[in-house]
């Protein structure tokens, strides 16, 4: 990889349900992420944290409901967050840098997405357990980081929310891989949308290799680049378990590797990428820093790390 390579920390878990999210990102710098990307042969600046209150210190209930997009959790602090990382994230971009993001919960996509998408059509492929594609009106736990991919969208109840839709990202280039837990309005939402959906059972009957593959040619097509959302729990417990939301049955290691190392092949061949996140690692749930060391090891792959 040519580019610089530009870690933005976004130590938020206003959007999870359990906390320790936030300390995400220090645990995943602590394993050495800088040092493992330089090893690698890439340019790594480190511009540190956006400033997050700790959410004791905030209250989380709701507005009032006649006001679109305000019936979740804290979502005043997850428009602040949303607004301060889209800018980071446009700026890296425009200076010709990659942005690596590290949260913290799920709900820093929107502010990835809306920076990324902010002068160019993007795609995105979601490597996730969940679909993250509820809205306020149908969020069982109210919880802002089951539902970025709809607020970046404007579906539904997220339409009028202006400072959440990333409105150059298309839905037809929206490419979730490894679903294995959705609720059931959203599992009907999901099937109506333009997007694509492999679940974990399209990997185990057709293998890692041919998804990604049909991943990356729908989510590039006719755009200008894409985003990398990589959350955790996409992978097996087993092999992550630092999570707030583990599922059983998920990528396995080497499946998570092929699929971050052959994102980067395809970006070696088409200059595809223009962000990525790594999301929800938990260190207090965490088994001697696993979660994080994992995140680092598929983060290096993504961005062009090769075992040769």
């Amino acid at each position: 990889m040519t580019r610089e390579v530009r870690i933005i920390g976004a130590p938020t878990d206003y959007g999870a349900n359990r906390r320790g999210v936030d300390m995400g990102p220090s645990a995943i710098r602590y394993t050495g992420l800088a040092s493992t990307l330089e090893a690698a042969g890439i340019s790594v600046v480190d511009t540190g944290d956006l400033l997050v209150p700790t959410a004791e210190t905030r209250d989380p209930t709701v507005d009032e409901p006649e006001e679109e997009g305000r019936e979740a959790k804290f979502v005043r602090e997850v428009e602040d967050v949303s607004l301060r990382l889209a800018d980071r994230v446009a700026g890296a971009i425009e200076d010709g840098s990659l942005p690596l993001v590290l949260g913290g919960d799920h709900s820093v996509a929107i502010g990835c997405l809306s920076g990324a998408a902010r002068d160019a059509d993007l795609g995105v492929i979601w490597f996730d357990a969940h679909g993250d594609y509820n809205t306020p009106e149908t969020s069982p736990s109210g919880n802002i980081h089951g539902m970025p991919l709809a607020a970046a969208l404007g579906y539904r109840d997220w339409a009028n929310v202006g400072w959440a839709n990333a409105h150059r990202l298309r839905e037809e280039n929206v490419v979730w891989v490894g679903l294995r837990d959705l609720d059931d309005t959203e599992r009907e939402a999901i099937r109506r949308s333009e997007g694509t959906a492999f679940t974990m059972s399209d990997i185990d009957e057709r293998g890692i290799s041919p998804v990604v593959e049909d991943a990356l040619e729908i989510a590039t097509d006719g755009v200008y680049g894409i985003h990398v959302s990589l959350d955790l729990d996409w992978l097996d417990p087993k092999e992550a378990p630092g999570v707030g939301t583990p599922v059983h049955g998920g990528a396995t290691y080497r499946e998570a590797h092929y699929a971050l190392e052959r994102v980067a092949e395809y970006d070696a061949e088409h200059d595809v990428v223009r962000s990525m996140d790594a999301v929800e690692v938990n260190p207090i749930l965490d088994e001697h820093n696993r979660t994080a060391e994992l995140a680092t090891e598929l983060a290096a792959s993504a961005l062009g790390k090769r075992i040769l």
